[in-house]
């Protein structure tokens, strides 16, 4: 039996600073959600007529579900399922091997559901800005209803500036995101608490019993509408599991369970409080709760913290792109990092457009929160049965008993596949709209990655074995000129094509060269003294293995240095050496059998379109010498 790994991430007590920052980051997206949730609800539940069963019925809905799948499933039991303290699908993804997969196998199959998994966080990346923030101007018509038309052209300028300003970086607010947080959770708490004073019976839709009555005396077409409305309320639990690596297990919980379940709760049962003394308040109870001269403060306040829970999403989105593209999953895309003391600020302008388009398109082309809520809860109810499905493989890969792993991850995925089944009666409302988005994306990364493993399988008669090459070089010796030679190479044990290139071409070979290869582990994080293995093999020539992890950024030049620095490479000048890289040109043909022919034009449209392997390490640009060659496929 394999037990599984223990990390300290979730142990010892949590800072406060931490579990401040956890606020900003972790829970904007879910405690945003007040501002549409329960007015989604219960009209789903009422078809216009808000009754005082129908309130409690839906309160205790929400109040379990956020019990069950928050605090239970999420916050208990799946934060267990880490990666040296990193979570999320890509982290489960690495825990199963997704590079190693071998096609026809049960686990080629799970990493599609994965891929699949992780193209749904790209569409949470579109909706949510767009819900959060259409939801939180739709204040403004509270008390002047004259400014409907006005709602989507402040929602597009808000976001419009949101975008525009990603480019900067996010830590220049981020210090005052959990402080924010904090005053936003307090204030949903007192509006909760002054709305429940009104009407305190309210309380009674603690006890699940109005669930359950609810549930079995309404008929089906409305519960599961019922049940995709009250969904909405959950919607940021991933965002959990996710941001576990920044942050840590402890933090997350403490913030859950201290701060933002109490204010989400408080405020959710006194918009249900202010229900049953005026059911005309279902338009819009969020807003309503508040004193009438505290609307428009609210509707500045919940912008605010909507634009923070965006911008969450759209970091943690730029984060999970550059994981997607250590594990080979996506294509080079252009990373700038955007602080020179802070690791993980970095800024990617390909997807950060792309989310843009994504995200305008959707509150021009639906117009309002109820609208959109049908496309939000499709993309996160199939992402939350996807977790809960790796995290068992994952726990059976560490050796848990079968027995609880079924009985548990079974009875979470029974919970999941019901909310799963009340949304997709909002496939035709806008539930198609984050189903198109995942799909596009998880066929991007399918054919990226099998692209890739035929492009390896096309170079392998480029390559040489190392005995066979220093053979030649004794048979045949080159003109040895003086200095250092760093040339980069996909292979860990062959001579890679480049240098092959270099050396039939130029007749030269500098006195020393170091053949060097970037491997990216299942891990997210590698110690400085695991980082750097030098292997010799003859000549003047030496192998050096540069190992990160998949959350780490590339940057040969640094490990050039480290290597130094250990004293594996002395006498090394790293800005006098000359790197060689190679450029492949794919050229898609149907001689050999690998993807259709229409998908290996894509992939070479993508390769095409891919970040110069110079550019992507970090090498500087005076040192690098480029050598091209052609690969078909």
């Amino acid at each position: 039996m394999v037990e599984a790994p223990v990390h300290e991430t979730g142990s010892g007590p949590a800072s406060r600073a931490l579990v401040l920052s956890a606020l900003g980051i972790v829970f904007g997206d879910i405690g945003t959600s007040p501002l549409y949730a329960l007015k989604e609800a219960s009209h789903a539940a009422s078809h216009g007529g808000v009754s005082p069963g129908s309130v409690l019925g839906v309160l205790s809905l929400i109040l379990w579900a956020l019990i069950v799948v928050i605090s239970i499933k999420y916050c208990i039991f799946i934060l267990r399922a880490d990666n040296r303290g990193e979570g999320g699908i890509i982290a489960l993804l690495a825990l199963l091997g997704v590079r190693r997969v071998q096609a026809g196998s049960w686990r080629m199959y799970l990493t599609v559901m994965g891929l699949v998994g992780t193209a749904l966080l790209y569409a949470d990346g579109t909706i949510t800005p767009a819900i959060s923030v259409l939801s939180a101007v739709e204040g403004l018509t509270v008390d002047a209803p004259g400014f409907g038309p006005y709602v989507v052209p402040i929602t597009v300028a808000i976001l419009a500036v949101l975008f525009s300003v990603q480019r900067m970086g996010s830590g220049w607010i981020g210090g005052i995101f959990g402080p924010f947080m904090l005053v936003w959770f307090a204030v949903l708490g007192l509006l909760g608490i002054l709305g429940i004073l009104a009407a305190p019976g309210v309380l009674a839709a603690v006890s699940p019993t109005y669930a359950v009555s609810y549930v079995l005396n309404t008929d089906l077409s409305t519960t599961l509408a019922v049940l995709a409305a009250v969904f909405l309320a959950v919607t940021g639990g991933e965002a959990l599991y996710a941001d576990m690596g920044h942050f840590g297990r402890a933090p997350i919980q403490s913030a859950w369970f201290l701060i933002v379940m109490p204010g989400l709760m408080l405020n959710y049962f006194g918009q249900g409080a202010l229900l049953l003394t005026d059911p005309g308040a279902a338009e819009n109870p969020f807003y309503h709760l508040a004193p009438d001269w505290a609307h428009y403060p609210m509707v500045a306040l919940a912008t605010m913290a909507t634009v923070i829970a965006s911008q969450a999403v759209i970091t943690g989105s730029f984060s999970l792109t550059q994981q997607a593209i250590q594990l080979g999953l996506l294509p080079r895309l252009r990373v700038v990092h955007t602080s020179s003391h802070e690791r993980g600020q970095i800024y990617v302008p390909f997807v950060n457009w792309a989310l843009a388009a994504l995200t305008l398109g959707a509150v021009i082309g639906f117009g309002t929160s109820s609208r959109l809520a049908g496309a939000y809860g499709l993309a996160v109810a199939i992402d939350m049965v996807i977790t809960t499905v790796l995290a068992a493989f994952v726990a059976l890969h560490w050796g848990h008993r079968p027995v609880l792993v079924y009985l548990l991850n079974g009875s979470l995925l029974l919970v999941d596949l019901v909310f799963l089944a009340a949304n997709t009666t909002k496939l035709f409302e806008g539930g198609w709209f984050p189903l198109l988005i995942a799909v596009v994306g998880a066929f991007l990364m399918l054919t990226w990655r099998r692209g890739q493993q035929l492009v390896q399988s096309a170079r392998t008669h480029l390559r040489m074995a190392p005995k066979e090459f220093l053979r030649q070089l004794e048979a045949d010796p080159p003109i040895r000129i003086p200095g250092i030679a760093v040339v980069m190479s996909a292979s860990t044990s062959s001579i890679p094509g480049t240098l092959l290139h270099h050396l039939k071409h130029n007749r030269v070979l500098h006195e020393r060269v170091l053949l060097v290869s970037v491997v990216v582990l299942d891990t997210p994080k590698v110690a400085d003294k695991d980082r750097v293995h030098l292997v010799p093999i003859g000549a003047g020539i030496e192998r050096l293995i540069l190992r990160l992890g998949f959350t780490e950024e590339p940057n040969v030049p640094a490990g050039l240095r480290l290597a130094m620095a250990q004293h594996q490479i002395p006498d090394f000048d790293p800005d006098g050496v000359t790197y060689y890289v190679g450029r492949q040109t794919v050229v898609a043909t149907k001689t050999y059998a690998g993807m259709a022919l229409w998908r290996e034009i894509i992939f070479a449209m993508l390769n095409r379109n891919a970040e110069l392997t110079a550019d992507y390490f970090r090498i500087p640009a005076p040192q690098v010498v480029e050598i091209g060659s052609s690969v078909e496929i």
